[in-house]
């Protein structure tokens, strides 16, 4: 995403989110514990808006994606979604699920890694939030749930029919797409669909910890890596190892590059920039 800013000023306040910043590190809460942070149109809003200011800030570093209170995310309001979609007619339907497709392609295409701390349950669009984040850090009370066929709706909703065979393979990602069955915490580190799995109650502080190993390191590197692991998953191999072999270019040419050989060379750590 550009970084060049138009006349809008920045956000200083999410009303569907609580918003912090420290030290490189953005944590974003999903907050409305009294609805297991069921999410309204207002909050995918704010989550895509949220993620598109903060790619072209360039502050941010690393983000968690976390949830107040007994859970991650229970998915889409029943009441204030559901509900209110069944009166919509078919370009008020087009324009809401292209915005819930643009908050996990903002998710995936932001230049920060993007950490989810799950706890409780991770249920349909909560379940796709933490699917499209670089990584997944979960407590033994998490649980998975891609609900989408459960409500009579495609299981391929908001790119997980293209993000979760890529994570967990076909076989897994049809049985949770089709099925809509919950998958527990030790499950899901088995197919691979958790980063890691800690304590319980320990989510979010390791998550945190690992976004504040990040936002101290090599920015622009993680960037790029971010970019290409994503761009790549289409890409034949020939055209993968040529933007490979442009991208390393590149960043050859950069501050952190040279920082890293003069650092080796006086046996110090690096002082990463970013550039």
């Amino acid at each position: 995403m550009s970084p060049f800013l138009g006349s809008a000023a920045g956000t200083e306040r999410w009303r569907h989110l609580r918003v912090t910043r420290q030290d490189g590190v953005a944590t974003v809460t999903l907050d409305r514990p009294e609805k297991l942070n069921a999410l309204t149109f207002g909050s995918y809003a704010d989550l895509r808006d949220l993620l598109a200011e903060l790619s072209r800030e360039r502050s941010v570093r690393a983000l968690v994606l976390g949830g107040e209170g007994r859970g991650f995310c229970s998915g889409g309001d029943v009441d204030e979604i559901i509900g209110a979609t069944l009166a919509m007619d078919p370009a008020q339907l087009l324009d809401f699920n292209r915005m819930t497709g643009q908050v996990v392609r903002a998710i995936r295409e932001c230049p920060f890694p993007v950490i989810a701390a799950v706890h409780g349950v991770a249920a349909g669009a909560g379940a796709v939030l933490a699917l499209a984040a670089d990584f997944r850090i979960a407590d033994p009370t998490a649980r998975f749930a891609f609900l989408f066929t459960r409500v009579g709706l495609s299981g391929g909703d908001m790119g997980a029919a293209y993000l979760l065979p890529r994570v967990v393979g076909l076989g897994h990602a049809t049985r949770l797409l089709m099925l809509g069955e919950p998958v527990r915490a030790v499950e899901a580190e088995r197919i691979g669909l958790l980063s890691e799995l800690t304590e319980e109650g320990k989510a979010d502080a390791r998550a945190r910890e690992l976004a504040e190993h990040l936002a101290a390191g090599p920015a622009l590197a993680y960037a790029q890596t971010k970019a290409l692991l994503t761009a790549e998953l289409d890409m034949p191999m020939a055209a993968s190892v040529e933007l490979d072999a442009n991208t390393q270019a590149l960043l050859m040419h950069g501050r952190d590059y040279a920082e890293f050989h003069a650092a080796f060379t006086a046996k110090r750590p690096p002082q990463w920039t970013g550039r």
